[in-house]
């Protein structure tokens, strides 16, 4: 799974007959803290996502043929969801070498 932000669509006058009636949508990976990784992709919509919202990407085709229901799809990335918040949690191991004190919580990406 990818973490990404939408940029835009992907507009074709010519494609395979799976993407009729859904979107092309250009994806930027993201860190959990919300920073470009410099990668993106190309990804069909399944949820609806529109440009500026962070969304969860399937990346590997199996998986994006079984949520399209059709085993010859010719795709290999799909935007399976829309991420509201995302939170991260540091193991208390973790937090010993870092800069918070072993047993207190760890900050959460979008404070």
């Amino acid at each position: 799974m990818i973490l990404g932000i939408v940029r835009g669509n992907i507009y074709s006058t010519i494609h395979h007959s799976i993407c009729t009636g859904k979107k092309l949508m250009i994806v930027d990976h993201i860190h959990a803290d919300g920073a470009p990784t410099g990668k993106y992709l190309i990804a069909v919509d399944s949820v609806g996502a529109g440009p500026g919202q962070r969304v969860l990407v399937l990346d590997e085709g199996n998986g994006a043929r079984q949520v399209l229901n059709d085993s010859k799809a010719p795709v290999r990335s799909i935007i399976v969801g829309i991420i509201d918040e995302i939170s991260v949690a540091i193991p208390a191991s973790s937090a010993r070498h870092g800069s918070a004190e072993a047993g207190e919580r760890a900050p959460r990406a979008t404070e």
